[in-house]
């Protein structure tokens, strides 16, 4: 079985709800996988919008949430997940706020997309203190044995 990635709070391609946005209380969203292979030792798990900041000229990819070193046993993460109830050894990057945790979709014009990227690692990564995507992702080089995503959109009602 393929290692798969969804949400009890939306469908892959579909709405993330507004209470997973800044315009809601800002809280991650349920999410489970599945298929995790023999091989994985971790897992990691990326969001990031590609969309940033108009989806008519996307000028960079925004990162909302870094997690990495999840046990490969655990099946996922609860709604509003805090740092301290994070599966054991797990450890978290930075955003593009500069702070660890997840920050929801805020998108200033446009529907954008996020992506929840899962990726089955075949070691452990060492700790490499509150990493940014790049330096998670440059971390992960060659040892990527599966990958899933988890793809949700937002478009906010303008204030």
């Amino acid at each position: 079985m393929p290692l798969a990635l969804t949400s009890a709070a939306f469908d892959n391609g579909k709405e993330i709800p507004a209470v997973h946005t800044c315009d809601g209380k800002d809280v991650s969203p349920a999410i489970a996988w599945s298929g995790a292979p023999s091989a994985a030792r971790s897992l990691a798990l990326i969001m990031d919008d590609p969309d940033a900041p108009d989806p008519a000229a996307p000028q960079m990819v925004w990162v909302h949430w870094v997690l990495y070193n999840l046990p490969p046993s655990a099946a996922g993460l609860p709604q509003a997940v805090k740092p301290e109830h994070l599966p054991a050894g797990t450890c978290e990057g930075r955003n593009d706020w500069g702070r660890t945790g997840y920050g929801g979709p805020c998108p200033p014009i446009g529907r954008h997309r996020y992506f929840f990227k899962l990726y089955a690692l075949d070691s452990l990564m060492p700790d490499l203190k509150r990493p940014t995507k790049a330096q998670l992702e440059a971390a992960m080089q060659g040892h990527i044995v599966e990958q899933a995503t988890l793809m949700g959109t937002c478009q906010r009602s303008h204030r």
